[in-house]
């Protein structure tokens, strides 16, 4: 494999089975009991699609998994059973593994620059290519069903449909139709690097080749008047951006631009972004979870300039910088945690969904998430309280 070389085993000490697990939707069954082993499941009640056992959830190059099936593995086994639901690029699925581990380590990402035999493959194979694709402009008059199902008002789609298309992809042998398209620019480049692709019945994808290091899906609404922009809100998904757009509209005005990173994070996406929009001040809308938390203190070290090491502890997380060790719940706005420890300069701000919600869509949908029941009473009224308190009223 040339120079490709990355230490797995320095990985597998930073990046645990639970926080991939975490990141794909799973969450902790403490009617299961957390002791030596934990149980993480995938949906609730009637709808559970996925039950993994984790072994030794305190020490993270120790974890292992199974399933009461006897299939099992260790992180490595997790990512690669998960592959498309990280959109990341590579040679093979090792190359794409450890991207995918770099990042949830808060390491910087493997490159293959040096790779001769990898750089040619992917001048051809990990190239974006247009012509595979037959695309076209959604039809004001004739607005996808699947924009209702996701709460995306019919009006909300024509004022965004510039920066939405409809595509087609012709190797495609299994479905002949249009799916959603989101086209991705880079920086001041308008010229489309790939597609975040959405299509029903949850289907989710990139166009092959899209360029996710660098580009991004940008809504620019000034108009081309890159100048005049002052807030760029960020985003996992398209969908969320729309969502939020559709329920603060009012209040946005038109010199924004609104940003999916597309389920993932890479520095690029973000400073070349913000390059295009000299003027403007960028803010962290990411998901209520372990992951959109770490994307907002990703975001915040880059447009601060801080050298910052995330560590995830059983509490929420630990950041350190500038000599300092700052403890930061998850719950909680992270830019009041760390502003005065780290003398930020304000160059970026937070409107997260409200807490009762995962992302903006589900906001949009009126689907909160599950409060998690505590087997103390008095945890329980607590909770309950604050479910009340920061429950969207709509």
């Amino acid at each position: 494999m040339g120079e490709y070389k990355v230490n797995f085993k320095n990985l597998k000490s930073r990046v645990g089975v639970d926080d991939i697990a975490y990141a794909l939707g799973y969450r902790l069954d403490r009617k299961a009991g957390v002791g030596k082993y934990i149980e993480l499941v995938l949906g609730d009640g009637a709808n559970r699609r996925d039950t993994i056992i984790v072994s030794n959830p305190r020490d993270k190059a120790a974890q292992t998994f199974f399933r009461r099936d006897g299939s099992k593995g260790d992180v490595v086994t997790l990512i690669r059973d998960n592959l498309g639901s990280f959109f990341v690029t590579g040679k093979d699925e090792w190359q794409k593994i450890a991207k995918v581990m770099a990042r949830f380590a808060n390491m910087p990402e493997p490159e293959y620059k040096e790779d001769r035999e990898y750089v040619k493959s992917a001048s051809v194979s990990h190239t974006f290519d247009s012509t595979r694709y037959e695309v076209k402009p959604v039809d004001p008059n004739r607005i996808p069903r699947l924009f209702s199902l996701r709460g995306i008002a019919d009006e909300t789609v024509r004022s965004l449909s510039e920066h939405i298309a409809l595509i087609r992809d012709k190797r495609n042998e299994n479905f002949d139709g249009y799916n959603i398209g989101f086209p991705y620019t880079e920086g001041l480049d308008s010229s489309v690097k790939g597609y975040e692709i959405r299509g029903m019945g949850g289907y989710k994808s990139k166009a092959a080749g899209t360029n996710s290091s660098s580009a991004a899906w940008i809504a620019d609404l000034s108009g081309g008047n890159n100048g005049l922009v002052r807030n760029v809100f960020f985003f996992e998904s398209a969908f969320d951006a729309m969502a939020f757009y559709q329920m603060n509209r009012a209040q946005l005005g038109n010199n924004i631009a609104l940003v999916s990173l597309g389920g993932t994070f890479s520095d690029k996406q973000v400073t070349k972004t913000m390059e295009r929009f000299p003027n403007a001040r960028a803010f962290d809308c990411f998901d209520n979870d372990l992951a959109g938390r770490i994307y907002g203190l990703r975001m915040m070290a880059l447009l601060e300039n801080i050298p910052l090491k995330i560590i995830k502890t059983e509490d929420g997380l630990q950041v350190e910088a500038k000599g300092k060790s700052i403890d930061v719940d998850t719950g909680r706005s992270i830019i009041p945690q760390v502003s005065s420890a780290l003398s930020l300069r304000y160059r970026m701000g937070q409107w997260p969904p409200p807490k009762a919600f995962k992302d903006w869509n589900d906001c949009l949908l009126n689907k909160p998430m599950k409060p998690e029941i505590s087997s103390d009473k008095n945890d329980r009224d607590i909770n309950l309280a604050e479910q009340r308190k920061s429950s969207l009223k709509i």
